[in-house]
């Protein structure tokens, strides 16, 4: 569109939006003119400073701390975007964390945490939402997945596991729900310049720390901007795709 708003009047739910990508993503369709849903499990201060951030510029947003693997919180944080903003359009699952252990050492309770939070945690998302995205006529899901999980990695067999089914899921629901117009892509962030060190996100390993070909780490924003253009009205004919920006890092 013209003014740069082509999401006006669309509702969105981005999980994990508290800090890095979500809230890059979070931000970049608030000023597509979406309303936004900013989703963290704990981290209130933060997402409300997106919020805010959000509508200093002129944007609509509402922070909503809810457990994406929490049946009821879900269902809750779909009600109040739909009681704030009348609608469910866009759902972006980027919730996750991202621990690093040797595989020998994990233990099942450490396998099922990881899975929980990415993989079930995106169907749970999708299930709550799914009345308002049907209703939309231009639904789209965008789940955020990982490098990793198409490459591989040392010390990540759950992540990797859960962003490999991410992808899959991302196939599955794009065939499910074509009949209802809601598109289902994949974002599949290369090695992007991010706080770490926090809970969830570790130390970048020594053999994860080179550029890729490009020649620089990615920013949050160039993921956000995929993100855009998939829940966009330019991207209708785009669905069941992982769509990978990494700076030529992987190319599939």
């Amino acid at each position: 569109m013209a003014n740069g708003k082509e999401l006006d009047g669309r509702v969105a739910i981005v999980t994990g939006a508290a800090r890095n990508i979500g809230r890059a993503i979070a931000v970049d369709l608030a000023a597509a003119g979406a309303a936004v849903v900013v989703n963290a499990r704990t981290s209130d201060a933060e997402a409300q400073a997106v919020a805010r951030e959000i509508e200093a510029a002129g944007g609509r947003a509402l922070a909503v701390i809810a457990d994406v693997t929490d049946e009821a919180a879900v269902g809750s944080m779909a009600a109040a975007a739909v009681a704030r903003f009348g609608r469910i359009d866009i759902l972006v699952n980027n919730a996750a964390v991202r621990r690093e252990q040797a595989f020998a050492e994990m233990s099942l309770g450490a396998w099922r945490e990881i899975l929980t939070i990415i993989l079930d945690g995106a169907f749970i998302c999708a299930k709550a939402c799914l009345p308002q995205l049907a209703a939309s006529g231009a639904g789209a899901i965008v789940n955020i997945g990982g490098l990793t999980g198409h490459r591989g990695a040392t010390g990540r067999a759950h992540v990797i596991a859960a962003k490999a089914g991410l992808a899959g899921l991302t196939k599955a629901l794009a065939l499910d729900l074509a009949p209802k117009a809601i598109t289902v892509n994949c974002v599949v962030p290369g090695t992007i310049e991010s706080q770490r060190g926090l809970p969830g996100v570790p130390e970048r390993p020594e053999g994860r720390r080179t550029p890729p070909p490009i020649g620089r780490r990615g920013e949050p924003e160039e993921i956000a901007a995929m993100v855009r253009m998939l829940c966009g009205p330019d991207a209708r004919y785009i669905t069941g795709q992982a769509i990978h920006v990494n700076g030529g890092g992987y190319m599939p």
